[in-house]
């Protein structure tokens, strides 16, 4: 009897403590969602909106050129995630696999330091690094790789890449830092004790089961990059458009539902992405020995 009335309490007890999390999300996430997708079918009515029920909002998005947009950005992301992930994977690699454990704590809290600065002011150091006066251009000259200042360093889609992957790659490194560390070291022991080649225990042993914090690494560099809206502007130039400052754009000028309707697709992108890791993935797996879960 007071074995069940322990157990009781003690499920109580749990249900208590994820009540606030679970209000928290549903009052500050669920509950702001959900009020976009509502106002997504409100119609406009001069400087103001009003309730209803349409798609107006929808079609000036998919038949207008919003769509290409939202394409262009869709295809950025992607490119931006992959370079990201080809230079945090080999990072994370080394501090898991070949750094000291106090060293690795060090250089993650390093790629830690640039966030205690504004992001704002970060992005338009770049503006200077990048100009045809910057040190970048100057290195470039003095090393004789270029005879006069590159104006395509600036303004273009390779500044809009660097802003991109300068601002999300890092968020990127823990996840993978995490995955391969939580790889019980025996498993690639005995690859090795069974002659594997060093390369090929990487591609059949480490590799997959990194996989999961591939997968969650994708996730924070896509997010970032496909929601980005200062960094097209301020390294892309006037006219250059992605969808985070289109939706910014959109809001300037009180057209609230045709932002709230892209905000919804945009969302709805990034919820079948988290949908497919949460399918693909176990978090036990993820975290290895870092976290145990308790069924």
């Amino acid at each position: 009897m007071r074995t069940a009335r322990f157990i009781a309490a003690g499920a109580a007890a749990r249900h208590a403590l994820l009540a606030l999390p679970i209000g928290f999300v549903a009052a500050f996430l669920v509950a702001p969602l959900g009020l976009t997708i509502v106002i997504s079918f409100w119609e406009r009515a001069g400087l103001r909106i009003r309730p209803a029920f349409t798609l107006k909002s929808y079609e000036a998005f998919f038949d207008g050129v919003r769509l290409l947009v939202f394409e262009r950005s869709l295809l950025v992301a992607v490119e931006a995630t992959a370079i990201s992930l080809l230079l945090a994977y080999p990072i994370a690699y080394f501090l898991a696999t070949k750094a000291r454990p106090r060293d690795a704590r060090l250089v993650l809290t390093l790629f830690t330091v640039p966030f205690l600065i504004n992001y704002i002011i970060r992005t338009f150091a770049w503006t200077y690094l990048l100009g045809r006066t910057g040190p970048v251009n100057g290195f470039l000259m003095w090393a004789g790789i270029a005879d006069q200042p590159l104006d395509w360093l600036l303004y273009s889609d390779f500044a809009v890449f660097v802003g991109l992957i300068i601002s999300y790659m890092p968020f990127m490194i823990f996840p993978l830092w995490l995955s391969i560390a939580g790889i019980d070291p025996r498993l690639v022991e005995a690859s090795w004790m069974l002659g594997a080649r060093p390369a090929r225990t990487f591609l059949r042993v480490t590799l997959p089961l990194s996989l999961p914090g591939i997968f969650a690494a994708i996730i924070f560099g896509f997010v970032g990059c496909f929601g980005e809206s200062a960094v097209p502007i301020i390294l892309g130039g006037v006219g250059y458009q992605l969808m985070g400052n289109t939706i910014t754009s959109t809001m300037d000028v009180m057209n609230y539902p045709l932002a709230a309707a892209m905000s919804s697709v945009v969302v709805l992108a990034m919820a079948v992405l988290l949908g497919a890791w949460l399918l693909a993935f176990d978090m036990r797996s993820f975290l290895g020995k870092i976290l145990r879960w308790r069924a």
